[in-house]
């Protein structure tokens, strides 16, 4: 199954792809988002490592069962050929009612057919109250594309 765009990415093309994943991964569903990967595709995502979408089902469900009103945004950092280079913030609140914002790095690596092979995500975790949030479920069209704040 092609998943367009496909590599080599031009700034607009990784742009697409960076957005197409945001909002995928908003759905919370961990089936959905799993198709955008190859069947053997690898991850690194903080300490854990992955392979193959079974994993990434498994691995996408627990996640969401714990991280409450999960809202991400995704930003192009850089590309080259058949690589992205991302950096992200999400929100989400614990079964405690504690707010995070989990800042993050992602290193992805595709197949000619859009597919991606290879990710490898680094993230580190800030307690905030529930008045520090900004993310709100998914971006609206007039903010896509808009730079996300370091603090």
């Amino acid at each position: 199954m092609a998943r367009p765009p496909f590599p080599p990415f031009t700034e607009e093309t990784a742009a697409q792809k960076v957005q197409a994943a945001e909002d995928a991964w908003n759905t919370r569903d961990p089936e959905r988002v799993a198709l955008a990967y190859t069947e053997d595709s690898v991850w690194r995502n903080r300490d854990q490592f992955i392979t193959g979408r079974a994993e990434i089902v498994e691995f996408l469900r627990r996640k969401w069962e714990r991280e409450l009103d999960y809202a991400l945004r995704k930003e192009l950092w850089s590309f080259s050929g058949d690589r992205i280079a991302v950096r992200f913030q999400y929100e989400c609140r614990d079964a405690s009612g504690q707010w995070w914002r989990s800042y993050g790095n992602e290193l992805w690596e595709f197949t000619a057919d859009g597919l991606m092979r290879r990710r490898e995500a680094s993230i580190n975790d800030f307690p905030i109250t529930e008045a520090d949030r900004r993310i709100f479920g998914p971006r609206a069209a007039d903010e896509r594309g808009g730079l996300i704040p370091v603090r």
